[in-house]
């Protein structure tokens, strides 16, 4: 898919980080462009930011943990725009604390913004992509903690190992089929954007967390450095994504620095080695 001119995209996530870089970057090439976000004055801040002429841009308050929340963003982009063309499954948040730390509402949490979204999105929109016809393109935000294992965020690397395979295995079914509609899955390396505080936007009903202390507090701190730290930028996944729709490429990878990393777990797994710390 290279003509982006009239044709609409939907962000989960769009109100800060990458989504709203994608947003911007979906903008600029003349897209329209549905926003999605739990954080309604930071959803319409970003509508916005975008500059767009009335009627390009809708904002969806949307809490992409549930179903019927995603069914609502697809029938109000439809219903504004009548296709979809580009879908970003990009919503997502982190947590550190040590496995044994993470209570049952940080998994239900984790799992349900990273993973389930993703899986209402695809079982929400794919349908109605295929059905419109013509090229359209899904895109799902995984992490490069979807290749590799990093002590301190497991429910996060278990949202994000969940959507590698999920991606992986659905694009196999589209080549299968040969559906028009496309597939690429981001692995973004350390971004400085606000995931560190993903905590802000949690919700009432998965609220219960342990404090913060010992080694939970040490892989905090040694995470939130590694974020503040990335030396790409959210607008840069926005640039290396649309470039790998264009290129109708799967993998989007854009921390190269990440490849020993992952090239090691795969020499354990094929050598039947204890998994490594990382340095």
């Amino acid at each position: 898919m290279n003509n982006f001119e009239n044709k609409t995209a939907v962000i989960t996530g769009a109100a800060s980080g990458i989504g709203l870089a994608l947003a911007r970057h979906a903008a600029a090439v003349g897209m329209n462009v549905v926003l999605a976000d739990i954080d309604e004055a930071a959803l319409n801040s970003a509508v916005q930011q975008l500059d767009l002429a009335a009627g390009r841009a809708l904002a969806v308050r949307t809490d992409v943990r549930h179903a019927a929340e995603i069914k609502k963003l697809a029938d109000a982009a439809y219903s504004q725009f009548g296709a979809v063309h580009l879908l970003f499954n990009n919503a997502g948040v982190a947590l550190a604390r040590t496995t044994w730390e993470h209570t049952v509402e940080d998994w239900e949490w984790i799992l349900q913004v990273n993973l389930w979204s993703v899986v209402h999105g695809i079982s929400e929109f794919l349908p109605r992509m295929q059905a419109q016809g013509g090229a359209a393109h899904i895109v799902n935000t995984a992490s490069v903690a979807g290749l590799v294992s990093n002590p301190g965020m497991a429910a996060y690397n278990v949202s994000k190992h969940g959507v590698v395979t999920l991606s992986e295995t659905l694009s196999l079914e589209l080549q299968m089929t040969q559906s028009p509609v496309g597939i690429s899955l981001l692995c973004p390396g350390w971004v400085p954007t606000g995931i560190g505080r993903s905590e802000r936007n949690r919700p009432a009903d998965v609220a219960h967390t342990q404090p913060i202390e010992g080694l939970s507090a040490q892989l905090n701190k040694r995470i939130g450095k590694a974020i503040a730290g990335g030396q790409l930028t959210a607008d840069d996944m926005a640039r290396e994504t649309f470039k790998a729709i264009g290129e109708k490429r799967f993998y989007v990878i854009p921390h190269d620095y990440m490849f020993p990393f992952i090239e090691t777990r795969m020499k354990e797994i094929l050598t039947q080695q204890n998994p490594t710390l990382p340095k």
